[in-house]
């Protein structure tokens, strides 16, 4: 197949245009700067000008190609509404240009916020939907295409995806660590969030595009869930320093922004993702990753 990818150049997106030209399929890559250029261009791939707000390039690329696999995202905390219409418009810009046709098109979600306190799992439906809820609606909106023949498919991603090379959440709690001088969980520390190793993610999108049918979601998630004070223990030996229990009230003070998030119990499972699309995580686990040492070696991720 000819694959269209947005945020091809991204942490998840190269490892899914590695993953996609080993098995055979052709990738056109959304290009927002000429490092995304050069980067798709040493990978094998073909780079398209453009961003998630040049909706041009996007129906272009849809129209030229076999399957659309939507990765980009703006993660911009200052402006969430405005990253979700910016979202909602690809949306709506895919699904047109892919109606009636049958192609694929897989999109990111997540899995964070489906069933605080209990293991989702793909049976449970996102509880937000329209244009001013999280994302944008996508989901929702994304999954109307199904009924108008588009072969919409749901990417939920735990919200860590590691590797070497990973410069998300947890990079940020090793961060944070680091210039507190104490490793910290929430609570009693009990909170889980699930991971998935990027290589493992990689994989299951492209089986899910060659395999899952209209309406299906699938989850990128590895291990169900770790615990925040396993994840903060590992990081304190790393580091050096003493691991700390934070109240829930200070978690803001000592964490910042993500101190929200690191305090969730939000477990996952990908049973059903496994069960239908012969997937098996394979890689390293989150501590496994933690213990090699990649997150650790300088204070400048």
């Amino acid at each position: 197949m000819r694959v269209f990818v947005t945020g091809a150049s991204g942490w998840i997106g190269s490892a899914v245009v590695s993953e996609l030209l080993e098995a055979g399929h052709e990738v056109v890559g959304l290009a927002r700067t000429d490092l995304a250029v050069a980067a798709l261009t040493a990978a094998g791939a073909t780079a398209r000008r453009g961003s998630l707000d040049d909706l041009d390039s996007l129906r272009a690329g849809a129209e030229g190609s076999d399957a659309v696999i939507h990765l980009a995202y703006k993660h911009d905390f200052s402006d969430m509404a405005g990253a979700a219409r910016s979202e909602r418009a690809a949306i709506e810009t895919f699904g047109d240009a892919l109606a009636g046709s049958d192609r694929p098109f897989l999109f990111a979600s997540g899995v964070a916020g489906l069933a605080p306190g209990r293991v989702a799992t793909e049976r449970d439906v996102v509880p937000w939907a329209g244009p001013d809820a999280p994302r944008g609606g996508a989901e929702s909106l994304a999954f109307e295409y199904a009924e108008r023949g588009v072969r919409s498919v749901s990417l939920r991603f735990a919200p860590t995806v590691h590797g070497d090379g990973d410069h998300g959440f947890i990079s940020t709690i090793v961060g944070v660590a680091r210039a507190k001088g104490a490793s910290g969980y929430v609570g009693d520390g009990s909170s889980r969030w699930p991971a998935v190793h990027r290589l493992d993610a990689a994989r299951m999108i492209r089986l899910a595009l060659e395999t899952a049918p209209a309406g299906s979601i699938v989850h990128g998630v590895g291990e169900e869930g770790i615990a925040a004070r396993t994840i903060a223990e590992i990081i304190g030996r790393h580091l050096d320093v003493p691991v700390v229990s934070v109240a829930p009230e200070d978690a803001a003070a000592h964490f910042g922004w993500i101190g929200a998030f690191f305090a969730l119990d939000i477990p996952a499972s990908s049973l059903l993702t496994q069960e239908m699309l012969g997937w098996t995580p394979t890689h390293p686990g989150l501590a496994e990753d933690l213990e090699a040492g990649y997150y650790f070696r300088s204070a400048v991720r």
